[in-house]
């Protein structure tokens, strides 16, 4: 056994273009060896199915009980980092396969090499290996970055799951006998011979009741699940353990107003300055909210001490001039703030614009990317926008998830949105389930499923003794959002990017900056009416004023009526095809009525962008998903 260096198919597919993801499969009552090629096989038809995660190298490493599978995207150590990677110390033999990036791995090489560990690469993959293999499984509390990997090892007989706190890094499984699969996209799955795609019940109420978001470890497809954020999962002779490692504490706010602020501008900075550590370059989406423009102004300063221009994006609709309505979820442009952050800030900068065409075109792309129908037009806008990005960057940083942590939506401050008895940006299921059928309706009974995981979520809450029914109800919409709304919109960037061989990095959700504000009171977060008020001074130096002080205005979508119409033309084409799988859903004179009004753009079903036209598409998608997959209800 080599105990240093990736066993390999050999050199041909080290050269393929195949993508960074990790799959594999662990079976204790099977010797793979007997059936070495076929096994083999299967294991390349997995990262054959995650080649979009990455073009740079693709390994897999086959052993009596366990394969493992590996498409990677080189963002560090570009020539010896190459997975799945092997190592043995003090007796001690374990494999990795890892997606993501960590970045404190740095400060755990000292005591690694007091202990006697050598390494053969720069690459954080064999530190997180040797750090497992020092500290033990809760090794993973040490580390600060994005991750999901997998570490068979040989000595204890056990395959373990791991998955950041943010859950940043999407990694599922399931179990078919006796066997455990496993992979970064559910479509890997099912390269394995026992696994199939199939929906129940549950799949259909998590669809219908609160998608696009999830229950967080539901995978939808029957018998599929996803390690949770914050958790490790072990797979062994003995069974099954999933071991919570992380979640928000609930801690007393002792620190003052200008302490606060001083400690949350230390965290947004050393955050950015540390993911912004890569052996490629790295750029910023540019929307023109404060979020990006505090991302982008840190890292274009990082960037010039270097001597370098940092590139920037930002995104639009073609004619969006011309058709943009004002509402009060996005009550102004952002193209207006984009340039004026360029005036402040020299950047490199590109402007992107999506056509209504190529946009209803990556609907269905989205789906693949997705493996589920997700934020429909919002989704597809930011697959096409990542695949232009990702002709010019391998790299980027965002601004999402500063508004689940800091407090930047309506329901965060409005009351009639804050006090709603079930999920705030989708209490009403009259609006989603308008178009379903009696039957549908009544089986799935989808409110009374909407409001179980609401409740559910609301029993894990941390709350400090003595606090106000307001305090406390501030407390359960931070844990909802970032429990919920978070891990959707992590969901749709990591998808939406990896697709294209674009690694998202997303500084807000450092988990340091997440236990922290999490417990800093709501009069620190709301002063003087603002939202995101503790943000906004923190980073005040950052920003040019008009900007620093903007009302929040979300992700744009696209207002044009052109965009609307293919919608329609494609639902009437689903209701006239009888092989259409989604039409079980569907009570057809419902369907033909919500077609032929009028579509409300102000009052969204999900979120803040989600409104009539998006409801169409969501069962566009829903159909789009159920012919990949072959999926009847």
């Amino acid at each position: 056994r080599d105990s240093s260096t990736s066993r390999g198919l050999g050199d041909v597919y080290k050269r393929q273009q195949i993508m960074c993801g990790i799959s594999g499969f662990c079976d204790f009552s099977l010797n793979y060896y007997d059936k070495k090629p076929f096994w083999e096989t299967i294991l390349v038809q997995m990262h054959e199915t995650l080649k979009h995660r990455g073009p740079d190298q693709a390994m897999i490493d086959l052993q009596p009980h366990v394969g493992l599978s590996h498409a990677r995207l080189s963002i560090r150590d570009l020539k010896s980092g190459i997975q799945p990677m092997t190592r043995t110390f003090h007796g001690k033999t374990c494999s990795i396969v890892y997606n993501g990036e960590i970045y404190n791995h740095r400060e755990l090489l000292p005591e690694l090499q007091a202990a006697g560990y050598r390494f053969t690469t720069t690459s954080d993959t064999e530190i997180i290996l040797c750090a497992y293999m020092h500290f033990g499984k809760d090794f993973v509390e040490k580390l600060n970055g994005i991750f999901a990997f997998a570490i068979w090892d040989d000595t204890t007989r056990e395959l373990l799951l791991y998955r950041d706190r943010a859950g940043t890094k999407p990694l599922f499984y399931t179990q078919t006998g006796s066997s455990f699969v496993f992979g970064s996209e559910p479509k890997a799955l099912f390269c394995h011979p026992d696994v199939t795609p199939s929906i129940d019940k549950n799949s259909l109420q998590e669809i219908l009741a609160v998608g696009p978001a999830r229950t967080s470890g539901n995978g939808v497809f029957t018998g599929v699940k996803e390690v949770m954020p914050g958790h490790y999962h072990i797979f062994c002779p003995d069974g099954q353990h999933d071991i919570l490692y992380w979640d928000l504490p609930c801690r007393e706010h002792k620190d003052s107003y200008v302490q606060t602020v001083q400690t949350v501008s230390f965290l947004v900075r050393d955050t950015v300055e540390r993911q912004m550590v890569s052996d490629v370059p790295v750029c910023t989406f540019l929307s023109g909210g404060i979020d990006s423009s505090i991302v982008t102004a840190l890292a274009a300063r990082h960037m010039q001490k270097e001597g370098k221009i940092l590139n920037t994006f930002s995104f639009d609709f073609s004619e969006n001039e011309k058709y943009f309505k004002s509402n009060a979820f996005q009550p102004e442009r952002d193209l207006p703030y984009v340039n004026r952050m360029l005036q402040y800030c020299k950047t490199s900068h590109t402007y992107l614009e999506c056509s209504q065409e190529a946009l209803f075109a990556a609907l269905s792309d989205a789906v693949t990317a997705k493996d589920l129908p997700g934020m429909t037009d919002v989704d597809a806008s930011l697959l096409y926008f990542c695949s232009e990005v990702a002709k010019h960057n391998k790299v980027t940083l965002t601004g999402e998830c500063a508004d689940e942590i800091f407090g930047g939506y309506p329901w965060f401050y409005r009351p009639e949105l804050m006090n709603r008895d079930g999920f705030p940006w989708s209490a009403d299921p009259a609006a989603r389930t308008s178009i379903l059928s009696d039957d549908v309706l009544r089986t799935l009974d989808l409110a009374e499923y909407s409001h179980a995981r609401y409740e559910e979520t609301l029993s894990h809450v941390p709350h400090l003794d003595g606090e106000s029914p307001e305090e406390a109800r501030r407390r359960d919409i931070g844990y909802l959002n970032i429990k919920w709304f978070m891990q959707t919109l992590l969901d749709r960037m990591d998808r939406t990017s990896m697709y294209s061989s674009l690694e998202a990095r997303v500084p807000f959700a450092d988990h340091r900056i997440m236990e922290y504000v999490f417990n800093v009171p709501w009069q620190m977060k709301y002063r003087n009416g603002v939202e995101k008020s503790l943000l906004r001074d923190a980073c005040a130096d950052l920003l040019p004023r008009e900007l620093l002080w903007r009302k929040k205005s979300p992700y744009p979508k696209t207002y044009h009526p052109a965009y609307e119409q293919m919608l329609i033309r494609r639902m009437w084409e689903i209701l006239s095809d009888p092989n259409s799988p989604v039409l079980p859903l569907l009570d057809r004179s419902k369907t033909e009525a919500f077609l032929a009004a009028p579509k409300e753009l102000g009052k969204p079903w999900f979120g803040q962008l989600m409104a009539g036209p998006q409801l169409i598409a969501y069962f566009i998608q829903i159909n789009t998903w159920m012919q990949i997959y072959h999926l009847s209800i």
